[in-house]
């Protein structure tokens, strides 16, 4: 059991919480006092089928050490399931105060081979999941004068990554909700922030592993359990956290990162104003130094982890 019970008396609803970085999250979250509502679909990888087995076991786990947990089996994808995943909350603990939408999918595939169905799927349980959950709980946020959301994003959307362009947009339109989360409620007290994992799971252990790089980068990868993720989740929920909000972590096994987010970078000014060719011939020369790499995730976190 957790030494200092951050959460004592708090209630979450932990989406994508039967396996994996939820799984750990919904444990944790339990160890420091919390209620939790284990929500999780069941579905494979790429979001296909259904099963009450995994959230079930959380549920079952956490009583065994003296939690309290309720499992829900609905999808965040469905705007009426999450409603109802805060009304259980509410019906079964008497509140809501945590919202961590931590539930996906993955459909990678080179964008010119990508379908409609791929690109949908993964908007649907990323960014409308986060939404529809988020959008639910917030009226007993306001209401109540508190409460705490945590989003998953992803270093795919922050930074880039080969094949992802359906996951890299949702994780980013999550950065989005989530700093428009803040600044819209942060005068009833309520944060917003996001965690990018880095971490072995399930989804990740479809990245291709063809060659003894790919190989090599997936070894790193699995020694980066999902319980690390989770401390900063629970610090972020916690009393201790309540002023840290608007903000975007990176976690990655031992480390911790607050990331940048975007602000200008450099300025010209014409008094005349522009035309097309002013700015080819002289702005983007000029600029030219400050333009962002085309990289990938592991370019920028390239070295091992800690």
């Amino acid at each position: 059991m957790a030494e200092t019970r951050l959460l004592e008396g708090k209630v979450a609803l932990i989406t994508g919480a039967g396996r994996g970085i939820g799984r750990d999250l919904a444990l944790l979250f339990a160890q420091n006092g919390a209620k939790v509502v284990v929500n999780d679909l069941g579905g494979s990888g790429d979001g296909d089928g259904e099963d009450k087995a995994p959230a079930q076991e959380v549920v079952e786990e956490i009583k065994a050490a003296g939690g309290e947990a309720v499992a829900n089996f609905g999808s965040v994808s469905d705007r009426k399931a999450a409603n109802e995943m805060v009304t259980q909350a509410v019906d079964t603990f008497g509140a809501i105060d945590v919202v961590v939408n931590n539930a996906g999918i993955l459909r990678d595939v080179i964008f010119h081979k990508m379908s409609a169905m791929d690109w949908d799927q993964v908007l649907d349980v990323h960014l409308n999941g986060s939404f529809n959950t988020s959008h639910a709980a917030a009226r007993h946020f306001r209401e109540q004068g508190s409460g705490c959301f945590v989003h998953f994003t992803s270093t795919a959307g922050l930074i880039g990554n080969f094949g992802q362009a359906n996951y890299a947009a949702a994780k980013m339109g999550i950065v989005g909700l989530s700093r428009s989360l803040a600044l819209d409620m942060s005068r009833f007290g309520v944060s917003s922030n996001c965690i990018s994992p880095f971490a072995w799971s399930r989804l990740i252990g479809t990245i291709p592993t063809e060659t003894d790089a790919q190989k090599a980068r997936v070894e790193k990868i699995k020694a980066m359990t999902p319980a690390k993720i989770a401390p900063l989740a629970v610090a972020l929920a916690s009393e201790k956290g309540r002023d840290v909000t608007g903000q975007i972590f990176v976690v990655r096994n031992n480390e911790i990162f607050l990331m940048s987010q975007p602000r200008p970078v450099r300025g010209m000014q014409a008094d005349a104003g522009w035309t097309a060719e002013a700015v080819a011939d002289r702005v983007f020369p000029a600029m030219k130094g400050g333009f962002t790499p085309l990289e990938r995730s592991g370019d920028v976190f390239s070295w091992d982890p800690v």
